[in-house]
């Protein structure tokens, strides 16, 4: 009789920046581990999540369920203005209840629970149940090692760099900027800071962090946060590197009228903009952008949606639908869809962004510098113009700025105030036709194939190493189930 294989339960935040990962970490786990998967993602995202599961090759369909929870009423708990990552910490909050009635009911408990940053509170339902547990950073280490590090700072250390704004040095990575601190650490009397530094004391609390990354990106934090003599004694538990998790893609066998139109381009021309399934930019931002690009005299694809004044991220929780048909919308100048038309295309709000990256006809990418957009971008070979807006943005910005290379940047840091055309144009120039973009694109390929050979293969591979840890304690635990059940 065959021996059950483990079953794994996985519990995703809102937001495709998170379900993606969480989707391609089941697959992983079922196509390369055996594992039965349930992956429960709110109603708001999951029947993308089930199509992005169902629309992928290579996975067995009958080992992964997507299970859709009901997305919680949270107008009583929460003030319409307050910011977004206070909306999500309450959804999953108080989603929790939901989880544990549908995890009673499965048949086949799960060996294992996988949570994201914003679900750390489902963390206790591993000893209701029985489960290992484990955190999945769908970000990077940076991030991590950030989250971890800074609640265990002394106050007068804090200080200095919120209200002195020095560097917060960090045992064994780079200093953290003043300019690159998370929005939540800013303001320790604000709800922000206490809802949010704590979380960073609950990490070493699971039986492992899985983070989305990879040595060649990030040797230094990582070996950092591996080291007990550094930040390996504040985690506490083994980091395992499994990324990148990226969805493999076929722009060839995509339907979609962007692409349509990449087919017609030359290799290399078009620069993609893109600010994320929630990034938003200011009316005048938004005008400015627009000159810049008319000005370069590139060709692009843009995602672009109405401004919002005085918010970066409100797209979160207002999905705009309006179709762009043959005028300009009358929130970009006045005819330039006219004046842009032969050689740039607007998109309404979403496009296929991995397989638009994957395109041989892209050869930029302005990004919000989201760690997901950050990923595609670099397996796909397509250096970046970055452009943070809030959250881990600007400390991801800096990374691929200043540490890799493979990204220019604004002279001032976007949320700081307006980028002006004139600066636009000439970093979609030196992105696009400069030889500045020519070495940043040799550089990200070079990047792409080293990730290739030496994290994402299954023959000895990082990714695959590391995961096979996680799968080796979870059969483990399944066969001490077993043990005690038949009592041995």
């Amino acid at each position: 009789m065959q021996s059950p294989k483990p079953h794994a339960a996985m519990f995703a935040s809102p937001g495709m920046g998170h379900v993606i990962p969480v989707i391609e970490l089941g697959k992983r786990l079922a196509g390369s581990h055996g594992f039965h998967v349930t992956i429960f993602v709110l109603e708001a995202d999951a029947a993308s999540a089930q199509s992005q599961f169902l629309n992928s090759p290579g996975c067995d369909a009958t080992l992964v369920d997507v299970v859709s929870l009901p997305s919680p009423d949270i107008s009583s708990l929460v003030d319409p203005s307050a910011f977004f990552a206070i909306k999500l910490l309450t959804m999953m909050r108080e989603t929790i209840p939901t989880l544990r009635s549908k995890i009673a009911e499965m048949q086949h408990k799960p060996t294992a629970l996988f949570v994201d940053l914003l679900g750390l509170d489902a963390l206790r339902l591993g000893k209701e149940f029985n489960m290992l547990t484990y955190v999945f950073m769908a970000s990077n280490a940076r991030f991590l090692a950030v989250a971890m590090y800074f609640p265990t700072v002394e106050k007068d250390v804090k200080e200095e760099h919120i209200f002195k704004k020095k560097p917060l040095a960090i045992p064994g990575c780079e200093p953290l900027r003043f300019e690159d601190t998370l929005e939540p650490f800013l303001d320790p009397t604000d709800q922000l800071y206490q809802e949010c530094v704590p979380f960073g004391l609950v990490f070493p609390t699971a039986d492992g962090i899985i983070v989305n990354t990879w040595d060649t990106i990030e040797p230094k934090t990582l070996k950092s946060l591996q080291d007990p003599k550094l930040l390996g004694r504040i985690a506490r538990v083994p980091v395992y590197p499994i990324g990148p998790l990226c969805r493999a893609v076929d722009p060839s066998k995509t339907n979609h009228p962007v692409l349509d139109w990449l087919n017609k381009q030359p290799t290399e021309s078009v620069l993609y903009i893109s600010f994320g399934s929630g990034g938003s930019l200011s009316a005048k931002q938004l005008t400015e952008l627009a000159w810049g690009l008319e000005l370069s005299q590139q060709r692009f694809v843009w995602v672009v949606r109405p401004p919002v004044d005085g918010s970066a991220c409100s797209a979160y929780f207002s999905i705009n639908s309006s179709e762009i048909q043959d005028g300009t919308p009358n929130y970009l100048p006045e005819d330039f869809v006219g004046r842009t038309h032969e050689r740039g295309l607007l998109v309404p709000s979403w496009a296929p962004q991995a397989e638009i990256l994957a395109h041989k006809a892209v050869g930029g990418f302005l990004t919000h510098c989201g760690w997901n957009s950050i990923l595609e971008s670099v397996v796909s070979g397509v250096p970046m113009i970055a452009w943070p807006l809030f959250s881990d943005q600007k400390m991801n910005a800096t990374l691929l700025n200043e540490e890799l290379g493979i990204a220019i940047r604004s002279k001032k840091v976007p949320s700081e105030g307006v980028i002006s055309r004139v600066e636009i144009e000439a970093l979609v120039r030196r992105i696009m036709v400069e030889g500045e973009g020519c070495m940043m694109r040799e550089r990200v390929k070079k990047l792409r194939d080293t990730t290739t050979e030496t994290s994402m293969s299954c023959d000895g591979g990082w990714a695959h190493e590391s995961l096979s840890r996680v799968a080796d304690e979870c059969e483990h635990r399944l066969a001490r189930a077993r043990g005690l059940a038949f009592g041995a």
